[in-house]
């Protein structure tokens, strides 16, 4: 005998409103990003494991690897320091190693500064489907740059054996110097990526500018071809971030000007990157 279907209402928990705040708070917003860069500091290996994985992947199927960047760099350096030498009239034993130690600094400067502005975009796929701050894409990015200036340091070590000149004690005000360099690219690669993930005509405008600035910057000159005028160099964030590292290295004495500038630029590079940073970091998810 078929039961009889029964029209009661089935009683039903109480349903709450669920309450979204659209707009969160400074402190809020602190408070993620610090979480988002003890996230990934604790990922640091994931991190280091990316930037390897990059490097492998880039270089796959060639015999030497990322020694070919190695090679270019010794034909550029060669290259340069022959003609230059006769141009500025220097002396080839002395302007050959600054040269090796200038471009090859350099070079990690400015492929830092490219490789910023796709520091969240390049990792699109991983940012879409798997939930990892941010910070750990920044130390990939640093990672690999790091990998590829150790292959290019071959050069330096090349040409300062052929001349017989070797660093001295000097050597060691170099590391203050390349941790604040460190610090800078991280900064960079938060606020350029997030930048770039939002406007992606940047990229090209950045490494623009990094032409201007290798002509601008005393890389295959030198400061004190400009006589009276080398004081204005100063003005060149380039010049003073340069110098920390270049100047232990070669043992020239560096000016109190150049450290002070060097950490001025720098704290505000930190500081105009953290706050795009706050900003910014709930952004980047939608942006690319």
């Amino acid at each position: 005998m078929r039961r009889a279907m029964s029209t009661a209402l089935t009683p039903v928990s109480q349903i709450t409103d669920l309450d979204l705040p659209g707009r969160m708070t400074m402190g809020t917003r602190h408070h993620w990003a610090i979480a988002d860069v003890a996230g990934g500091a604790r990922l640091w290996r994931l991190a280091l494991t990316l930037g390897w994985l990059d490097i492998r992947l880039r270089y796959r199927g060639s015999m030497l690897g990322p020694f070919w960047l190695t090679i270019s760099t010794a034909v550029m350096v060669a290259a340069l320091g022959f003609l230059y030498s006769k141009l500025f009239k220097l002396d080839l034993a002395t302007y050959l190693p600054y040269l090796a130690l200038s471009q090859v600094l350099w070079g990690f400067i400015a492929s830092m500064v490219s490789e910023a502005c796709t520091t969240f975009t390049e990792g699109e796929a991983v940012i879409r489907s798997v939930r990892m701050p941010f910070t750990v894409f920044s130390i990939r990015t640093l990672f690999r740059n790091v990998i590829a200036l150790l292959h290019n340091v071959v050069v330096i070590v090349v040409v300062f054996a052929i001349f017989r000149m070797w660093p001295g004690w000097e050597l060691l005000l170099a590391i203050p110097g390349f941790v604040i360099w460190i610090v800078d690219a991280l900064a960079l690669t938060l606020i350029l990526g997030a930048f770039c993930a939002r406007f992606r005509d940047i990229q090209p405008i950045v490494n623009s500018v990094m032409q201007i600035a290798f002509f601008m910057t005393p890389v295959i000159w030198k400061a004190d071809q400009l006589g009276p005028k080398a004081r204005v160099l100063w003005l060149n964030p380039f010049y003073d971030l340069l110098e920390i590292v270049r100047g232990p290295i070669l043992e020239s004495p560096i000016a109190h000007m150049t450290w002070v500038g060097a950490c001025g630029y720098s704290a505000g590079l930190c500081l105009i990157s953290w706050s795009f940073f706050v900003y910014a970091r709930g952004r980047i998810t939608f942006w690319i």
